[in-house]
C-alpha cells in the first residue's frame, strides 16, 4: 500500500480523426509517465469528439477496439497504470453507445469499466447538447483499487451529482477522477468550484483531465485540467494548451485532513430521507 502516488493528467483537443488522436495521446501518455507517475488520466472522449453519426460510426467494442489496444500498450510500454478518460462503446445488443471508461494495470490489464451514469442533455450558452441522442445512461459507481488507493471513477457531468462523490466517498475512495469536456460556458464559472467542493465535501484527492479549446466548430471546451487536495487547495493546473500536469497525492495528509474535519465520520444517515418521488 503505498503512501505516496503522483497521478498525471493529459490535456488536449481532440476532435474527428481518431487516427491523429491517436497518435497525439500517445505522445502524451509517454510526456506524463516521463513525470514519474504511477497513474496517467485520459481526459473525456479523447479518441474522438463529434456529433451522434461520427460518434456511431468510430465507436468500439471493449474486445477489440482500436483505442482499447492502444491504451492496453500504452500501459503496459510506461508501466503505469491508464485511466483511459472515456470512450464511445459499442455494446451487442443495444442501440444506444456508452460512454465508457476503462482502466488498466501496468501489464496492460483491465481491471475496471465504468460507464457515465449523467448524460449531458442541457442548453446553454446559446447552444444545445443532448447525449442521450447517442448513448445510454450507466447503471452503477465504480471503485477500483491502485497501488492500495481506491479510486472513484466518474466522468464529466457526473461532477453536478454529490451524491454520486459520497457513494464513492463511503465506498473508501480515496481519490476521484473527472475525466471532462466541460463547456467554456458552464466552466469559467463552475469548474473549479464544483471540483473543490467535490474534494473538499468528501476529504479525498480528486484528478481531472480535461479536453481544451474547440474540439467542435463553435463549440469550446474550458480546459483548466486540475487536481485538487482534500482541504481544496489545488495542487495543479494547466493553462490553456494541449499539455501534462502532475501532482503526488499524499495519505497521510487525507487522513490529517479527515481527522480535522471529521465530517464523513459524523454523518447522521437515519435523519437522512428522500422525498417520495413525484
Amino acid at each position: 500500500m503505498a503512501d505516496r502516488i503522483r497521478i498525471a493528467c493529459v490535456q488536449l483537443t481532440s476532435g474527428r480523426d481518431k487516427g491523429a488522436n491517436l497518435e497525439k495521446n500517445e505522445r502524451l501518455v509517454a510526456q506524463a509517465a516521463s513525470t514519474g507517475a504511477d497513474i496517467v488520466v485520459l481526459p473525456e472522449k479523447w479518441n474522438v469528439i463529434g456529433p451522434p453519426d461520427v460518434l456511431h460510426d468510430t465507436a468500439e467494442t471493449i474486445a477489440d477496439g482500436e483505442s482499447v489496444h492502444a491504451m492496453r500498450n500504452w500501459a503496459r510500454a510506461h508501466s503505469v497504470t491508464l485511466i483511459g478518460g472515456s470512450i464511445t462503446e459499442r455494446r451487442e445488443g443495444r442501440e444506444k453507445l456508452s460512454n465508457t471508461c476503462l482502466v488498466f494495470d501496468p501489464e496492460g490489464e483491465l481491471v475496471s469499466v465504468y460507464r457515465k451514469i449523467h448524460l449531458f442533455d442541457v442548453e446553454v450558452g446559446g447552444l444545445t447538447y443532448r447525449e442521450s441522442e447517442a448513448e445510454e445512461h450507466g447503471e452503477e459507481p465504480v471503485v477500483t483499487e491502485i497501488e492500495g488507493w481506491p479510486v472513484g471513477l466518474s466522468i464529466c457531468y457526473d461532477l453536478r451529482f454529490p451524491e454520486l462523490y459520497r457513494v464513492l466517498a463511503l465506498e473508501g475512495a480515496l481519490l476521484a477522477t473527472v475525466p471532462a469536456h466541460f463547456t467554456l460556458y458552464t466552466g469559467k464559472d463552475h469548474w473549479h468550484m464544483l471540483l473543490r467542493a467535490r474534494a473538499v465535501e468528501n476529504g479525498l484527492y480528486v484528478a481531472a483531465p480535461a479536453q481544451v479549446g474547440e474540439t467542435g466548430i463553435g463549440r469550446p471546451s474550458y480546459g483548466r485540467s486540475l487536481v485538487v487536495d482534500p482541504w481544496g487547495t489545488v495542487l495543479a493546473q494547466a493553462p490553456d494548451e494541449e499539455t501534462v500536469i502532475s501532482a503526488e497525492l499524499d495519505r497521510a495528509w487525507l487522513e490529517e485532513v479527515r481527522r480535522r474535519l471529521p465530517s464523513l465520520a459524523q454523518r447522521r444517515p437515519e435523519a437522512y430521507r428522500w422525498p417520495t418521488p413525484a
